[in-house]
């Protein structure tokens, strides 16, 4: 079996502080012209057109353009314009395309179609030249470099960090650009636990089923990390928020179940120590990922996230455990963990 530290995923994972730091040390003069012109038009929708990691990069900003630039953020359903052929009404709309490629046909008619209509258009791409990125107004390049491997890591979190920057740009706020400065560093610190995770790994390989919770800014780290399990481990993963996970499924848990939790610093502390209290009255085994004592020391597994990280860019540390997490878990089990079976690095559909 090839060394792990050979793979593209691994390289791919630890190339993400670098990345990032290239992202926000020399913010894009494309993404200040997008929120100037957003601003100048006094646009308060944004429509995101994305699949698989892309739309979970769609569900933080769902959270991050509503909390902080109190903009209404709505994901597209693309049957209706290339299925139905009955597309909503975009014209006050930003029409936002995110997509590692930029190829999926799908998301390219969505943004032809708000064009059409007279919408902002812009899109968010590791590939300037593709066909999504010539349909737009604005191209927002991730400038990851070439992602190898299958399943999208640095990809996803420069998308989510390329929203950061954007956000901060509407806010005109200079403590946000202080935040985003120093987030490389606290990136970095993400991989002191590395040794851990692989620990960790190797204690759930038998493990064939789990729930994972995250809420608020990190319900998109809770479907992103179900989504690395399932590609990379072929587990079958359910993301959750806690209030979702309560009005049900909840019942899933028995002794020894593995919920997985993601809850850095922020308003949802209070309600993620009463998940656990209830989970663990039903006999779960959690695994918490978090920055927060209080909360490490109610799990079975803690995690420890990088302290001093604001809740509005917490998404983007939070998940590289859990990216390491399903590497590492997938190679115990001795996939190939840089070519998942099934999956293709650029998707199709219409």
């Amino acid at each position: 079996m090839i060394s792990i530290e050979n793979t593209h995923l691994y390289q791919e994972i630890h190339q993400e502080p670098q990345v990032i730091r290239n992202l926000v040390s020399k913010p894009q003069e494309s993404i200040k012209a997008l929120a100037a012109e957003i601003t100048a038009r006094d646009l308060r929708h944004v429509f995101i057109a994305a699949r698989g990691t892309s739309d979970n990069a769609g569900r933080y900003a769902k959270y991050l353009l509503g909390a902080r630039n109190q903009m209404v953020v709505s994901l597209a359903a693309p049957s209706l314009f290339t299925v139905y052929k009955q597309p909503p009404d975009l014209s006050d709309s930003l029409v936002l395309g995110i997509s590692q490629s930029g190829k999926s046909p799908d998301m390219v008619a969505v943004l032809a179609e708000g064009k059409r209509q007279g919408a902002l258009t812009a899109a968010i791409t590791n590939y300037p030249d593709s066909a999504l990125a010539k349909t737009t107004q604005f191209v927002l390049d991730l400038q990851a470099g070439e992602e190898f491997s299958l399943a999208a890591t640095k990809t996803y979190t420069a998308e989510l960090t390329t929203l950061a920057i954007l956000s901060t740009e509407l806010s005109a706020s200079n403590q946000s650009r202080q935040e985003l400065e120093a987030l490389p560093d606290r990136i970095e610190e993400s991989f002191a636990n590395e040794v851990q995770v692989d620990n960790l790994a190797e204690r759930y390989w038998y493990m064939s089923h789990c729930v994972v919770i995250g809420r608020g800014f990190n319900y998109a780290s809770a479907f992103e990390f179900s989504l690395k399990l399932k590609e990379l481990t072929y587990t079958i993963a359910e993301p959750y928020s806690s209030a979702d996970f309560m009005h049900g499924p909840v019942a899933l848990v028995d002794r020894g179940f593995p919920v997985f939790i993601i809850a850095p610093s922020g308003k949802m502390a209070a309600e993620m120590e009463s998940l656990v209290d209830k989970v663990r009255s039903q006999q779960a085994e959690v695994v918490m990922i978090s920055d927060q004592p209080a909360l490490l020391e109610l799990a079975d597994q803690p995690i420890l996230l990088p302290a001093g990280v604001p809740e509005w860019l917490s998404p983007i540390p939070a998940i590289l455990p859990g990216q390491m997490f399903a590497m590492y878990l997938a190679h115990t089990r001795g996939f190939d963990i840089d070519n998942p079976r099934g999956l293709n690095k650029i998707t199709e559909t219409w």
